[in-house]
């Protein structure tokens, strides 16, 4: 049996698989059934308001990085490119601009509508302002903005709440109203956030499953993947609740058995090195990432960017209750909204919570959100930690500024680094 056959047939995967290709293929078919669409991006989404209203969500970032995971985002950036945008814009926006000038079509190889309304929560990454401006006027379709306040202090105030709030209430649902025909229902809405609390409180479990040695889970390379119902299409459906607790029972199994997480190279149960990492993924090389640091004995026991699309271990859960006031708090509560003293803080919490060895910062050359400041972040956590940390560099989506070579150079002499510091060495 190899690899690919055993991951297929875990179920959650299975799972997984089948619920994105169905979201594909209703998108592909939205226009012939009726159906409105909203793009819309990862951090902070509405994606409850927006099935309330019985529209279909979709976001661009995602196609990308699936573009990027099928070795395409490299022809789509240079498409673009053509049409005069810079190398230093985010690889993310060029290549979905680059897609869609090459017929927009999603993963699945099927066509992606065009939006009836672009839905922009802002959530601390300037670039997105500029992103949905360049696709109004691709589209010529309307635009709304939810402009989310900056967590600067580290928390949100009833004032923040207030203003959020508000806009939602004055703004965001009555251009949904608009768009999709329907009156809002609130009665529905608390019923997709009271199954989004479940599946949070599910994911949770999941994460903290990294604390057992060896931890059942690789929460960095295998975390993109349970993270993919929650932050997308699938927040507040029923199957979103049945995906999670599928997952679940599968990491309990791994715990009693004392299994680590699989990988494309097998289950991973030698664990030399627990880290704890900060920064995206480089797409285009996932799986030749994924494989330097497991040939190591690597297992990634935390990460922050499985949180730009909600931090639910500090307790927050969308309140039924509390409708529109907790979507307005999940707004503000994602990982790109805190400032850079609030990041180092969560990532020692990481360090300590999940006995790590260590850290590594990838930072990511197009991605000014989680780039900026993260040489202070390392020195910071190196100081109160009294942990290495190792910082790498490439790119989202861009496969030129990925090496191989050098990033494996670096990480063995980083991991030779921590054998000298441990005890007895």
């Amino acid at each position: 049996m190899n690899v690919q056959q055993k991951i297929q047939k875990e179920d959650s995967m299975i799972m997984q698989k089948e619920m994105i290709a169905g979201h594909f293929e209703n998108l592909a078919r939205a226009t012939e059934n009726g159906k409105k669409v909203v793009y819309t991006f990862v951090p902070g989404n509405l994606n409850e308001l927006i099935l309330a209203f019985d529209m279909l969500p979709v976001h661009p970032e995602v196609n990308a990085l699936q573009s990027g995971m099928r070795k395409m985002s490299g022809d789509y950036i240079q498409e673009a490119e053509k049409f005069g945008h810079s190398e230093d814009v985010c690889a993310y926006v060029k290549c979905d601009i680059g897609m869609m000038k090459k017929g927009n079509i999603g993963p699945t190889g099927l066509p992606l509508p065009k939006p009836d309304l672009l839905l922009l929560s802002y959530t601390g990454c300037f670039t997105f302002l500029k992103w949905f401006e360049i696709l109004k006027k691709e589209y010529d379709c309307p635009i709304v903005l939810l402009q989310v306040p900056y967590q600067a202090e580290g928390k949100i105030t009833p004032e923040m709440r207030d203003y959020v709030t508000r806009q939602l209430e004055e703004v965001v649902v009555p251009a949904l109203e608009k768009v999709s025909g329907k009156k809002f229902d609130r009665d529905r809405l608390k019923e997709m956030l009271a199954l989004s609390a479940q599946a949070e409180d599910l994911l949770v479990e999941v994460w903290n499953s990294a604390k057992n040695k060896p931890s059942p889970i690789d929460a960095y390379f295998g975390g993109v993947f349970y993270i993919g119902p929650i932050f997308t299409a699938f927040r507040g459906l029923p199957e979103c609740v049945d995906y999670y607790k599928a997952l679940k029972a599968e990491v309990n199994y791994r715990i009693k058995n004392k299994l680590g997480p699989v990988t494309p190279e097998g289950e991973l149960n030698d664990q030399k090195y627990r880290i704890v990492v900060e920064g995206p993924p480089s797409w285009p090389n996932f799986r030749d990432f994924w494989k330097i640091l497991t040939d190591e004995g690597v297992v990634m026991v935390a990460s922050t960017y499985t949180k730009v699309g909600g931090l639910f271990e500090d307790g927050f859960r969308h309140d039924p209750e509390r409708p529109l006031e907790s979507l307005g708090e999940y707004c503000m509560g994602c990982y790109t909204n805190h400032s850079l003293p609030a990041r180092v803080d969560i990532l020692e919490k990481y360090i300590k919570d999940f006995s790590a060895d260590g850290f590594m910062i990838h930072s990511i050359k197009s991605c000014n959100s989680f780039s900026a400041g993260q040489l202070l972040i390392m020195r910071e956590l190196e100081k109160r930690t009294g942990k290495a940390g190792v910082f790498i560099e490439s790119d989202l989506v861009d496969p030129r500024y990925f090496s191989a070579a050098n990033i494996k150079n670096r990480l063995e002499s980083y991991f030779q680094m921590i054998e000298t510091k441990r005890p007895g060495a």
